[in-house]
């Protein structure tokens, strides 16, 4: 007997980010972006799981803080390397830049042509970019900001992990 089902990807079920300072991704992720914490298993090395904080919420970030997240030299890779970037369906377009301001945090602004798609670019304390992307027809407030240093530069990083505001 064979399976008929087509095969089918239903969704993201989760990226993984390794870091060096955990509780700074943490305050990333929950306190900037919004995630919260959900049950994550006992790996035997430090990490969080980070979910939408909705019903039926999956978790979506796993973060790793030592174990297998430790290259030869003993600390994580950062940067986004491969991944260019990790991309969120978002609401509150205006009340994110607040809380980048709030935060210390850099960050971009894009409206991607021909859609009512806004966008906002941010990176996690790892390096990692994250594309914060908005249905405009359904914000309030001013569209994103295109004006040079600004608006976002696909291949072009703002990411400096020297002037990167300390988190935690």
């Amino acid at each position: 007997m064979s399976d008929s089902t087509p095969p089918l990807v239903a969704g993201l079920f989760h990226v993984a980010i390794k870091t060096n300072d955990l509780a700074a991704t943490e305050h990333f992720y929950c306190r900037v972006m919004g995630l919260a914490k959900v049950f994550r298993p006992d790996f035997g090395y430090p990490g969080a799981w980070l979910g939408v904080p909705l019903p039926g919420g999956q978790a979506i970030m796993h973060i790793y803080a030592g174990g297998p997240a430790l290259g030869a030299e003993g600390v994580a890779p950062s940067g986004t390397a491969a991944i260019d970037h990790v991309s969120l369906a978002c609401r509150g377009y205006h009340a994110f830049i607040a809380r980048f301001r709030a935060s210390g945090l850099d960050w971009r602004e894009f409206l991607v042509p021909g859609t009512t798609l806004w966008q906002l670019f941010v990176y996690d304390p790892s390096g990692v970019q994250c594309e914060l992307t908005f249905d405009g027809s359904t914000e309030t407030g001013a569209p994103p900001d295109m004006s040079d240093g600004r608006r976002y530069i696909a291949g072009s990083s703002f990411f400096d992990p020297a002037t990167y505001p300390k988190l935690s």
